[in-house]
C-alpha cells in the first residue's frame, strides 16, 4: 500500500519534488525507455479512465511523465512514426477492450433463455400461428356463406371464430408472461450494456439511464472503443517498428502482435463492442 501511494505522489508531483530539495537529482528517463507509459504519450493510460469505479485498473506500473508527453506532442510526424507508439497504445486498448467483449458476452448469456423456456416459447408461437390462420380462413367462409344465404351455418362459424380469437388472445398473454420472466432476471427486464457491459433495466427512467450513459465508466470504455477504431485507421497499412525490448507487462512486441503482417488488429476491427461488431445502439 505504501509503495502504491508513493508511486501515486510521484505521477502526480514528479520524483524530484518528492524527493527534496536536498536529495540528489534523479536521472531524467529517455522517451524510449520501456519505463515509460506510451499510452500515457499518445494519448489517455487506460489506467486513468477508470478510476473510482467498478473497474478501476489501479495504479499504471509504468511511469506518467508531463514533460516527456509535451516532448511527444511537440515531435514532427516522421519522429512520431520512428517511435511507433501509436501501436504500443493500440495493444494496451485491445486488451481492455476485450476483457470487456467477454464480459458482455458472458453477461448476455447469464440473461438468455433456458432450453426448457425455449421450448415453451416455440411451442406457444407455433399456436398462436396456427390459430391466425385459422381465423382468417373462417373469416372468408362466414362471408361466403352469408353470400349463399346460409345464415345459421355462418352464426355457427361466427361463435367458433370467436373461441379462436379468444384461445389465441390466451396464448399471447403466456407468451408476454414468458418473455418478461424467462431467464435468471428476466423480471427485471435487463439488458447488456454493448459498451461497457453493465446490466441496464429497461424500466428505468431517463434519469437512471442518463445517470449510466454519462458515468465514468461507460464514457471511459466509449472513449476506448472511439480511439482505438481510429487509430485502426490511421495506421492501416503501416508496419510497426523492430525494437529490441524486453517483453512484459505492456512491455516491448514483435511484428506478430499488430495487423500489419498477421496480427490481432486485422482480425477483429474495431475492437468489438458499441463501436464495432455490436453496433451503436445504446443498449
Amino acid at each position: 500500500m505504501a509503495a502504491e501511494q508513493r508511486k501515486l505522489l510521484e505521477q502526480l508531483m514528479g520524483e524530484q519534488l518528492l524527493a527534496g530539495p536536498g536529495a540528489s537529482r534523479a536521472p531524467q528517463l529517455s522517451i524510449t525507455d520501456p519505463k515509460v507509459c506510451r499510452s500515457y504519450l499518445v494519448g489517455t493510460c487506460p489506467h486513468d479512465l477508470f478510476t473510482n469505479t467498478k473497474q478501476d485498473l489501479g495504479l499504471c506500473p509504468k511511469t506518467h511523465s508531463e514533460a516527456l508527453k509535451s516532448e511527444y506532442e511537440n515531435a514532427d510526424d516522421q519522429q512520431k512514426r520512428k517511435w511507433g507508439f501509436e501501436f504500443d497504445y493500440m495493444r494496451d486498448m485491445q486488451k481492455y477492450i476485450d476483457d470487456c467483449n467477454r464480459r458482455i458476452d458472458s453477461a448476455q448469456r447469464r440473461l438468455e433463455k433456458t432450453p426448457d423456456e425455449i421450448r415453451q416459447t416455440n411451442a406457444l408461437l407455433k399456436q398462436i400461428g396456427e390459430l391466425s390462420r385459422n381465423i382468417e380462413d373462417g373469416l372468408i367462409e362466414i362471408q361466403i356463406l352469408g353470400e349463399l344465404g346460409s345464415v345459421n351455418t355462418a352464426v355457427t362459424e361466427y361463435f367458433r371464430i370467436r373461441q379462436q380469437k379468444q384461445l389465441k388472445e390466451d396464448r399471447e398473454r403466456e407468451l408476454k408472461a414468458l418473455s418478461d420472466t424467462s431467464g435468471p432476471s428476466g423480471h427485471q427486464k435487463l439488458q447488456v450494456c454493448d459498451v461497457c457491459g453493465a446490466y441496464l433495466s429497461r424500466l428505468d427512467n431517463d434519469r437512471r439511464l442518463a445517470d449510466h450513459f454519462f458515468g465514468k465508466m461507460h464514457l471511459g470504455y466509449a472513449q476506448m472503443r472511439k480511439t482505438y477504431q481510429q487509430l485502426q485507421k490511421d495506421l492501416q497499412g503501416r508496419q510497426p517498428p523492430i525494437r529490441d525490448e524486453p517483453s512484459g507487462p505492456r512491455g516491448g512486441y514483435d511484428d506478430r502482435d499488430y495487423g500489419g503482417r498477421s496480427g490481432i488488429y486485422g482480425r477483429r476491427g474495431g475492437g468489438g463492442g458499441g463501436f464495432g461488431r455490436r453496433g451503436g445502439g445504446r443498449w
